[in-house]
Parts: structure tokens; sequence; C-alpha cells
């Protein structure tokens, strides 16, 4: 073993660079005069603090409360008490007759509770879906969710509407049911919370607006929404689910999302709705006129499985509300449902689009081609049947793209003793080799960028696919075989212990998928090797491809045993249907005689050079030139 010998020039180097530092230091130090001004400026800042600190004990200043001011009166004496800490707004409190009283009102998909305290939602349930552990769903529960609007009064007091009593009332307005929140200040001034939940709908309009609240909120300083909420798990899978948990916004005509795993803060403007997305299931805020100034919060929740089991992230919103004059008017939407792009496409604003269907020509082949494809297969067959049949579609689609692949491998096969011939000949001439290669693969119509083209045209098929199999709500909670839900993964196997990466459990049809794809490269990545030789001074593809006939089938294995099951099922026909092609072209439709009669035809026949190929000969003879030009130059 080679013994270890000390770096010399390192440690004069470390020593030069820790002398410059100190120099530096000693170079930048203030001097006797700055340091006494420094001093002079500490003291005089000290004063100015206890001046300020003076001004507030004997001023009524703004006086901010919590929630343990606002205890609901129950004789004269506390009123008199209530009201001198929240002023007019003890009104609301001291001639309610609630108490944290819940209020619940439902229609046929959902179940909303209301609470008296803070006017807002403290209960959602969507009463047609449950989750992997047959639990209803819920959206909002357990103070997961907290909508506040905090504001100044007119006597310098902040409150918080999360902390206040607010008085409720039920109408019905044809099959509508409305749900008023007030909050008052005297029997016909009030903050106002208006809901409408219309049947069958997952959609309730919400309207915030005040009335005859001049005197008593400072509308010369903002009054801010605050809407936090935590998105519960409702996945078998808190990492999967997690990974499409997002919070998603509509600004100026263009949807943008905040990130995807790590936490994240964005301040944006008009933004006109916001999508607190939980994988399959949304809560969204709309509104009508776009919000002004919007400061976006997303916190993961989730560092360890194990133990971050009942939250995957956590969203908040702040904002500024409108007025109108000195009133507060806003109307507002809030949906409380699945992410289904068919339920979401009945609403305005696009919200649809807060689903991730894929950026660019991802999403339009999503959304116009395989949604609607998919919809129509699933609507007369069993959704495993229809992926399997929509596989079969769209691989016979895309088998000209196969076809030409496998053609182009063919050429270069019929090529390869001409082309080894031409780099035997010019061995000690590496610059001719490669024009005379170049030259010989044009003539006979065998480019390698042929078969490498077909494979690029595949390549938003592939993304597109892999984007709409974890965002199709169709597929929730479906069974096949013996997967319990194509939306997650399917378990054939419980591990007693957990593998980075890998999980505690072994999904079968990702194994299915990863067998399909190593036969399938190991047919392909033969033929690659007997088509392409090694290029001179390029790597060697062909020792690369044998590595990725093992390395791809394991990156299945590992990555997809927790993915949509419906996805590696996909995966896995996609490869077998591959496989099938590949050998019917093989053997039934591709002649190497034929190809090769074919070849010397072309070969035969005078070839006008494009611009291009002109253009790279006339630099691959200009660095030949340089390149002798050089050799002779150190021979003398």
């Amino acid at each position: 073993m080679e013994e270890k010998k000390l770096d010399v020039k390192s440690i004069i180097g470390f020593v030069l660079i820790f002398g410059i530092l100190l120099f530096m230091m000693w170079q930048n130090q203030p001097s006797a005069e700055e340091i006494e001004a420094q001093e002079a400026e500490k003291q005089a800042q000290i004063e100015a603090d206890k001046k300020a600190k003076a001004n507030t004990a004997n001023t009524n200043d703004t006086k901010v409360t919590t929630a343990l001011d606002f205890a609901k009166p129950t004789d004269s004496a506390q009123v008199a008490a209530l009201q001198s800490k929240i002023g007019d707004f003890a009104f609301s409190a001291a001639t309610s007759t609630f108490n944290d009283d819940e209020l619940t009102v439902s229609n046929q998909v959902l179940d909303l509770k209301f609470n008296t305290k803070g006017g807002h939602l403290s209960e959602v349930k969507l009463k047609e879906f449950v989750d992997f552990n047959q639990v209803p769903i819920y959206l909002v529960k357990d103070g997961n969710s907290v909508f506040n609007i905090q504001f100044q009064t007119t006597d310098n007091r902040t409150l918080n509407t999360k902390d206040l009593y607010f008085q409720p009332t039920v109408t019905k307005s044809g099959e509508n049911t409305i749900v008023s929140m007030k909050l008052k200040t005297a029997q016909n001034k009030f903050l106002e919370y208006n809901y409408v939940i219309k049947p069958n709908d997952y959609m309730v309009d919400f309207t915030i607006k005040s009335q005859g609240l001049e005197t008593a909120i400072n509308t010369s300083n903002p009054i801010n929404l605050d809407w936090t909420q935590k998105s519960y798990r409702h996945d078998q899978s808190i990492s999967y689910e997690n990974r499409y948990t997002r919070l998603t916004y509509k600004t100026d005509g263009d949807v943008d999302k905040l990130s995807q795993m790590g936490d994240d803060d964005e301040t944006e403007e008009d933004v006109d709705w916001l999508s607190y997305r939980q994988h399959f299931f949304s809560t969204i805020l709309v509104s009508d006129k776009p919000f002004k100034e919007v400061k976006i919060t997303s916190k993961n929740l989730v560092e360890d499985e194990a133990v971050d089991s009942v939250f995957t992230k956590q969203f908040s919103t702040k904002t500024a509300l409108a007025l109108s004059g000195t009133a507060i008017n806003n109307n507002l939407k809030l949906y409380y449902g699945p992410t289904d792009s068919q339920i979401l496409k009945k609403y305005d604003n696009n919200l649809e689009e807060s689903i991730p269907f894929g950026w660019g020509i991802f999403g339009w082949i999503n959304k116009f081609l395989f949604i609607p494809l998919f919809s129509g297969l699933s609507s007369f067959l069993p959704y495993g049947v229809a992926i399997i049949v929509m596989t079969v579609i769209i691989k016979l689609a895309m088998s000209f793209v196969q076809y030409k692949q496998y053609l182009s491998q063919m050429k270069l096969k019929v090529l390869k003793p001409e082309l080894d011939a031409i780099r035997e000949k010019y061995k000690d001439n590496k610059m001719k080799a490669q024009q005379e290669t170049m030259a010989l693969q044009n003539k006979a119509g065998a480019s390698p960028l042929a078969g490498c083209l077909p494979a690029l045209i595949q390549m938003p098929v592939f993304y597109a696919l892999f984007m709409f199999f974890p965002t199709a709500f169709a597929l929730r909670q479906k069974k096949f075989l013996w997967a319990e839900d194509l939306s997650s993964y399917d378990v054939v196997a419980e591990l007693p212990f957990n593998i980075p990466l890998y999980g505690d459990h072994v999904s079968l049809f990702p194994i299915l998928a990863a067998i399909a794809i190593f036969f399938y490269m190991k047919l392909t990545t033969g033929q690659n090797q007997m088509s392409a030789p090694q290029q001179e001074g390029m790597p060697d593809m062909a020792k690369m491809m044998k590595y990725m006939i093992y390395f791809a089938p394991i990156m299945m294995l590992i990555f997809f045993n927790q993915y949509a099951s419906g996805l590696s099922l996909y995966y896995f026909i996609s490869n077998l249907i591959s496989i099938g092609i590949l050998l019917v072209i093989k053997n039934y439709i591709l002649d190497e005689e034929k190809i090769h009669a074919n070849i010397q035809v072309q070969k035969a026949k005078p070839k006008k050079e494009s611009k291009f190929q002109k253009r790279m000969k006339d630099m691959m003879e200009q660095a030949e030139k340089q390149k002798q030009m050089q050799q002779k130059n150190k021979r003398k």
C-alpha cells in the first residue's frame, strides 16, 4: 500500500489563506473615532426605545387581544368587562344564545358543520368517499383548518374573527340552504359570513360583507384574510400522496404552483383562485374579483413516514380584502370535493388546471387524448381492462415508430462490414474515417439519427402517461386482479422491515413490468450491438447498453413499488406488446436481403448533399487540415 505523505504545498496554501484573512480583519477594524460614534448611536437608540415604551404606557395605542379575552359573559359585570376589552363587538357575545356550538347542514354530497365561534366551517365530510382504511373522507376536522379575518377597530384594538362569537340563522331559498353567521356590534350592524349550499354540489357560494360598521372598523388599515389548512392523509402511501399534494393558484390567466416536496412561499398579484390540493381531493377558494396581492405558503409535514402519518402538508394564504367604499363586500366560492377533471370542468375559471396533467404538449396530450379515451373505455369496461385496451390502442398507433427504429438498426447491421472496412482502411486517419462513414450512411439512407428521431416522438406520449395515471381520479379504489386500488400500489407480501426507497411491502405489477422491460431491452440491445459499431472518440455505447439491461428493470422495481399499480400495469402490458411488435417486424415484415439490395440501389443513385451535410463536411475537412499543419510544425 502506498504510504501517505504530507502535502507541503497544501499546508503552505492554508497558511497563506489564513494570513490573508488575518490581514483583512486587521485592515478593516474600526478606528477609535468610529467606535466612539457607534457607542453614541447605540445610546441614542436606547433612549428612543425608552421614550417609545413610555408613550405606549400613557396613550391608548392598539391592543392585540387573544381568545382568552372573549369568553362568553354570564352576567352584567362580565358584559362590562368584556366590553372594556373588545369594545362594540362584545354585543355579539353578550346577546348570543350559542357558546362554541356547531350547526350542521348537508346536501347529497357534503356534511358541513359551522362553529359559532369564528363563524366558519369546523368540519367538512365528503359523503361518497372513504380512505384506504374505509374511514370517511374529512377535508376539515378537529381544528386542521383556520379561517380568520383580522382587522383594527376605530378605538385601536386588533381583533380576530376566529376568537369572536357569531350569531347563526338558517333559511331556505327554493332547494338551496342559506347559512348566515353575523358578528354584531348592534342589532342592525354586523360583519356577515353568508353561505349558500346547493343540492348535490361540492361548491358553496360564500360572501363576506359588512353593514353599518364604518364607525367600528378602521378601514384605513388593511383587513386581512388569513386561511390555513393542514392536509389529512387519505392514501396508504403517505409519501406517494404527499408527492401530489400541492398548493396551486391561478394568477393573470396562468396556473402556477408551490414546491412539490419542500417548504415554499410566494407573494403573487391578481390571484383568481387558490387550490389546497390533497392529491385526489381539493379545497379551492375562488374569488369573483382577483385578490390584489396574496402571500401563500406551503410547508411539508412529512419528515419521517413512520411518525408523521396524519398530515401531509400545511398550506396558508394571507391577503387583504377589497373594500367597497368603507364596507366589506367580497363574493367568493368554496369548493370541497374530488380532484376530478370531469367535475371541476363544470365550474368556471379553469379549476381543472389545478390537476398536474403535465406542462405544454404533455398536458395537451392528456387533456385532449388520454383522458377522453380512458373515460370512453371505462364507461363500458372494467377499469383494469380499460387500461389494457388503452395500452393496446396506444402501442398499435405508435407501432410505426418502432418499425422505423428497427429498420434503421437493420440498415446499420447490413452496412456493418463496409463500415468496419472503412475504419480499418483509415485507422491512422480518424477524421477521414468519420467522413467516409457519414458519406456511406448518407448514400444508403442509414443515418443513426433515423433511429433516434422516432424515439423522440415517443417521449411526449411516455411522459404524458406518466402524469396521467397518478392523477386519474377514476382509478381511485378500483380493483383489478390482486390490486385493491389501481391508484395506489398493489401488495402481494408484507415485509417485517422497511427497505429504504423500496418500502415495507412487495408489489407484483412492478416486478412483472421489470421482467418485461428486461426481455425487451435484451432483444433491442442485441440488435443495437450488431448494427452500431464503436465510433472513434465516442463512449462505448454497447457496453453502456449492457449495463442498462439490468439497471432499468432494477429502477422499475425500486421506484415503482410505491407508485400507482395502474401505471405499473400499463408499463407491463406496453412492454409485452413492444416485444410482440418487434418479433413480428423482425420475422414477418423486414427481410435482411431485401434491405441489402435496396441499400445497394440507394448507393448507386447520385445523392445531393444538403446544406447541413456540406457544412459539416467542410468543417471536418478544415479540422483535418489544421491537424496536419500542427503535426508538420511539431516535426520541425
